[in-house]
């Protein structure tokens, strides 16, 4: 099938940029951190561009394509989902395999695949919304026809194990992704107003909590910090890591969260991005939140300890409770655009646009 052939690529690395005075250069690599210093491919094989394409902004009576790449989703999921994005005024189109299953999975990987494919070269599609996460994307990876969605950029936004989907189509699309709700997320006010401003409306947005007292924010290192924001999911991310599929991390703000982790699981995350390379090329850190994580057999390590061990070595902005991950009220943060950090305030600012409005 047209969309299931991955042409082989040439490696070329990229050279690398160390702040000596703020961390010591790894005088040994090995092949994991390699990996992660290679440039991005586009799907002919060439060094990806230094800049993402904006898609266009949404606007009321738009079309948006609703998938599941991922994990099961049943026909009320739908049904509540059509609901919500109706209260937005947007129309709703399903992919053809939006409710299939096979095991674990909404369908077949060629089939999933297929319909990822099939939304961004559906002209009246003006925005790709998967219903859910759980795993599953990271299959499809090679079978989506990057060269197609790169010269068709839309909205695509989700969490979770969306996150695969999200960096792949950054880094081999040269599009701006976003991490955000999916379609059977808490459309809440909170939620809403985040995604309109961003989405719709083609706003720079200042994020910040709300409701401090709600959400437990904590300091690892204070300062500001320019870059690009990328990330996602850790267990996600982690997984990801030694494959062509993700984006520069030089100079980069990298943002994660989790749920449902024992305290020494997310050292072991942090541990391999950290083996990898890729936490010395960062030039901040944000961690949303860690729902339901715990600290798992005594005795242990907090959270909070484990972040600084890993965090505070790098000299670099960084906190702990963002409005990110698998909470209810959550920001929509643009993967690929240039933001600035401000650790002691726990803001997230918009240096630019993320959608266009042409």
């Amino acid at each position: 099938m047209w969309f299931s052939f991955l042409e082989k690529q040439s490696l070329i690395p990229d050279s690398m940029v160390m702040n000596i005075k703020r961390r010591q250069f790894l005088t040994t690599c090995g092949l994991a951190t390699l990996a992660t210093q290679i440039s991005p491919l586009t799907a002919q094989g060439k060094p990806s561009a230094n800049t993402s394409s904006k898609p266009p902004h949404l606007q009321a009576g738009d079309t948006v394509g609703l998938i599941s790449p991922a994990g099961i989703v049943d026909a009320k999921d739908i049904e509540a989902a059509q609901q919500s994005f109706s209260q937005l005024g947007l129309k709703v189109k399903l992919g053809k395999h939006i409710l299939d299953r096979y095991g674990y999975l909404a369908g077949k990987d060629a089939d999933r695949a297929q319909d990822v494919n099939l939304m961004f070269s559906d002209r009246t599609i003006k925005a790709i919304i998967p219903m859910r996460g759980g795993w599953g994307c990271n299959r499809i990876l090679p079978l989506l026809n990057y060269s197609l969605i790169g010269s068709h950029p839309k909205i695509i936004i989700g969490y979770s194990d969306i996150t695969t989907l999200l960096l792949a189509i950054n880094a081999r699309s040269q599009m701006i992704t976003f991490h955000g709700p999916v379609a059977t997320s808490t459309w809440n006010q909170f939620t809403v107003d985040y995604f309109k401003r961003i989405l719709f409306n083609a706003e720079a947005v200042a994020m910040q909590n709300l409701n401090p007292s709600e959400v437990r924010m904590e300091i690892i290192a204070p300062g500001k910090a320019r870059g690009k924001l990328v990330g996602g999911n850790l267990s996600v991310l982690s997984a990801m890591v030694g494959s062509p599929y993700l984006p520069s991390w030089n100079k980069s703000i990298l943002f994660v969260e989790e749920v449902g982790e024992d305290v020494y699981r997310i050292d072991r995350m942090l541990t391999q991005l950290k083996t990898a390379g890729i936490l010395n090329q960062i030039a901040g850190f944000i961690f949303g939140q860690c729902t339901k994580c715990s600290l798992g057999d005594e005795p242990s390590f907090t959270l909070m300890q484990v972040l600084q061990q890993h965090i505070l070595p790098l000299g670099i902005p960084a906190w702990y409770g963002s409005m990110i991950g698998h909470i209810k009220d959550k920001f929509t943060l643009p993967i690929g655009v240039e933001v600035e950090i401000n650790a002691e305030l726990g803001t997230i600012r918009m240096l630019e646009a993320a959608v266009s409005l042409v």
